[in-house]
């Protein structure tokens, strides 16, 4: 039989010589620059940097196109040890997705979270980077489920577990959550659909396959 590409195998081969590698290394810092560039210029000049980098569907109307880019390098937290914490897990993840895939199907899997939210936003009105990095964390929770992270520093607790507790939050947010939250968290967590729908059946297959045969052996 005939091997046949897939349609991700093929765009792969063909953006190889574009993919951007270290790409969450960029990310990263730059993030961490624009929390810096805050912190220096609100107590003085009354703004911040990411006043001009956040998602704003209004501003982009206006001519502010860079923003449906720039806002996923706006940080997420005011608080130094959660914009620690959150650079360092999205590091953590982003590297290892990108030694697993390779840079062209780990760019392509953040280009496609990155797509899906600035849809949701120029719908709505806004968007943000949270749910675009969670649907990173979500993708190291299915490929390294047993990977122990570090709570409060004390507590090693498996990635599969967090991103449990993870997907019940959004699930909460989605019943609970007006419909442009609801349209952000879908649009941006599209790639994990996307990428591992393969593997959502197969886990469910499987688990459907154990609990039929643990109920024939009973009988």
């Amino acid at each position: 039989m005939t091997y046949r590409p897939s349609v991700l195998e093929k765009l792969e081969r063909k953006l190889r010589p574009y993919a951007v590698r270290n790409l969450m290394l960029y990310i990263v810092c730059a993030m961490a620059t624009v929390y810096v560039l805050d912190y220096l210029l609100y107590p003085r000049f009354q703004f911040t940097a990411s006043h001009w980098l956040f998602f704003s569907r209004d501003a982009i109307f206006a001519g502010q196109v860079w923003r449906l880019v720039t806002f996923i390098i706006v940080p997420s937290h005011d608080n130094f040890v959660f914009v620690a914490l959150s650079l360092y897990l999205d590091y953590l993840v982003g590297s290892a997705l990108q030694n697993q895939w390779g840079s062209v199907k780990f760019n392509l899997y953040y280009l496609c979270g990155m797509v899906g939210a600035i849809i949701s936003g120029l719908i709505t009105g806004f968007t943000t980077n949270m749910y675009l990095n969670m649907s990173l964390f979500f993708a190291f929770a299915i490929i390294y489920p047993n990977f122990e992270l570090m709570v409060m520093m004390l507590l090693p607790v498996k990635v599969k577990f967090l991103a449990i507790l993870s997907g019940i939050s959004v699930l909460l947010s989605l019943i609970a959550s007006g419909w442009d939250d609801r349209l952000a968290i879908v649009m941006s967590l599209a790639n994990v659909a996307l990428f591992f729908w393969k593997d959502v059946y197969n886990l469910i297959h499987n688990a459907y396959r154990r609990y039929q045969w643990k109920k024939n052996w009973r009988r």
